[in-house]
């Protein structure tokens, strides 16, 4: 039975590892399918399939699109849309706006603070990807404020420091709507420690497809309630390593944390229902 790792990230946005390099890298880990979810964007896609074609193994279209639910921001994993799709592209274009301008309010509030940075060097890091906290704790690691990327997070970029984001992300009922039209499957991503079961309900009146059952942030006992929640419902589940990195330190979930290929086949089936092609 094949293995696939559905929750992945490159350079296209705040993983450390080339596109190509991630598809080879899981070739390498005995993965038959893979899908490169970077945020808000799908500009690894392309490259990742290409260098597919060498190997086999398959690379499921992928994004991870931010979203806004009850004033706070969420995570939707997308799948095997129509990456031409026009309506989704202007989706993720409003929303790679909606990165710098959530950036500048970060930025904002760590000045307020005393810690020197500004807008400019953080796009600069981010080197034209989409912009995330990653970038701002690369600079505040660079001026000496941090010593880590972890630590940046719990004293600056953590949800608990900053309280209240401000962003001007789309909400999730329409954006769930966009990615259907695309011909996608739309996968609330790590949800386990994120919401309550009320909350939950809430997705699955937006129209949620599935839920992340794998997941790194998921014990077992979390994966046995999104099961259970999931199989009451008729929703699918997924799962992966949520990898970023590079170094073989971060390769503790990569190749490890994984779905069968049959899961694969549940996307691709739903997916071609809203296509309407045959698979």
């Amino acid at each position: 039975m094949g293995k696939a790792d559905l929750h992945l990230h490159s350079t296209a946005s705040d993983g450390k590892m080339l596109p190509e390099d991630v598809v080879r890298t899981a070739h390498q880990l005995g993965l038959s399918a893979i899908s490169l979810t970077d945020h808000d964007t799908i500009e690894g896609i392309k490259p990742a399939q290409k260098t597919a074609r060498e190997f086999d193994i398959e690379v499921i279209p992928g994004v991870e699109i931010t979203t806004a639910f009850n004033d706070r921001e969420s995570h939707l994993l997308a799948y095997n849309f129509d990456v031409t799709n026009a309506g989704l592209n202007t989706l993720l274009q409003e929303h790679k706006r909606a990165r710098v301008q959530r950036a500048r309010w970060i930025i904002g509030q760590l000045q307020k603070k005393g810690l020197d940075l500004d807008i400019n060097e953080v796009l600069a890091e981010a080197g034209g990807r989409n912009v995330g906290r990653p970038h701002i704790a690369a600079i505040l690691k660079k001026k000496g404020y941090i010593a880590t990327a972890k630590e940046a997070f719990i004293r600056y970029l953590s949800d608990e420091a900053l309280g209240t984001i401000q962003s001007n992300y789309v909400a999730i009922a329409e954006v769930i709507e966009i990615v259907k039209q695309a011909g996608g499957v739309t996968i609330l991503a790590h949800p386990g420690r994120m919401y309550s079961e009320r909350e939950l309900l809430k997705f699955v009146e937006a129209g949620i497809d599935g839920l992340e059952m794998i997941h790194p942030s998921h014990n077992y006992d979390i994966q046995k309630e999104m099961e259970a929640f999931a199989g009451k419902r008729n929703l699918l589940t997924t799962g992966g390593s949520d990898f970023h990195g590079n170094k073989k330190s971060y390769y503790r979930h990569f190749g490890v944390l994984t779905v069968s290929i049959q899961c694969v086949d549940k996307i691709k089936l739903l997916s071609a229902h809203r296509k309407g092609v045959s698979v």
